[in-house]
């Protein structure tokens, strides 16, 4: 395990950190976060995916891990710099700088639902995707539509006003984040078509994301439930499903985050297995 700094594409400084030998024609997979989940929650996964013969690449998106509220207040980042400039930035690096054999994408959450807007496609041999869900309240399930709706519509665009930047911790929903990401986030969560709906982002580019996506949902999981991760993956040309129901695979619980629980290696497996087709 090594750390780093990664330039995103306008060259914003990103944390990163390199699990299992980073070498010419290693097969390497990237793994994309969720919304305000740093990328040490990724370090058994990560960790595993190194002892299987990966090299795993985790970071944090900007804002993330910054400890100083001030400087979290004074940074202007939005929702779209994280999709199309900080996950571009180290898939570039990774591809230009390590020179892989294969290279994979893991995205757990916004990490999967944004990356179809990667603009060198043909690069991506294969991605995964964990609870990539299209993160419209109406279509998470149970309590979470109202729950939903009350941080899209209220707790995150006024404390973001109010605070300068979202206190997530706070609200026990990951690490604080920019005001300006969980601004635009809201605003796309809001929208029926998430951020399907929204015009001014490269949408196009999905259609060009040819290589194979295995979509993971989980049978517990309210914020992606099977069908708000459907109406995601609808914008990826070539989508395998997969619906985990804990029991079967015997686990209590998985949730929106548990995947990335050491309890699920099973799961992990599944996936290693998943990526050496290709």
């Amino acid at each position: 395990m090594n750390e780093s700094t990664i330039p995103a594409r306008d060259g914003y400084p990103l944390a990163a950190t390199i699990y299992g030998e980073a070498s010419p024609g290693s097969r390497v997979v990237v793994i994309n976060s969720a919304t305000a989940v740093p990328q040490r929650f990724y370090r058994h996964f990560a960790g595993t995916l190194a002892g299987a013969g990966f090299t795993a690449v985790t970071y944090d998106y900007r804002g993330i891990e910054i400890e100083s509220r001030e400087e979290l207040r004074k940074l202007g980042a939005t929702a779209r710099d994280w999709a199309l400039l900080d996950l571009p930035g180290v898939v570039d690096w990774v591809a230009d700088g390590l020179g892989p054999e294969k290279l994979f994408l893991a995205g757990h959450s916004f990490g999967g639902q944004v990356a179809g807007m990667y603009d060198r496609p043909a690069l991506i041999d294969a991605m995964a995707t964990m609870s990539a869900q299209s993160g419209n309240w109406r279509l998470q399930g149970g309590e979470q539509k109202l729950v939903v709706w009350l941080h899209t519509h209220l707790t995150l665009p006024v404390l973001s006003k109010l605070m300068g930047y979202m206190p997530m911790k706070a609200v026990g929903a990951g690490e604080d984040m920019p005001a300006g990401v969980a601004v635009e986030w809201a605003r796309w969560c809001r929208h029926r078509d998430y951020i399907l709906g929204d015009a001014s982002l490269p949408l196009d580019r999905y259609h060009d994301f040819t290589a194979p996506v295995l979509a993971y949902s989980f049978d517990d999981d309210k914020w992606g439930t099977p069908r708000s991760v459907e109406a995601m993956m609808r914008a990826y040309p070539n989508v395998e499903r997969r619906h985990v129901v804990p029991s079967k695979v015997g686990l209590d619980a998985i949730g929106h985050l548990g995947f990335f629980n050491p309890r699920s290696e099973s799961l992990w497996n599944d996936v290693i297995a998943w990526f050496e087709r290709f």
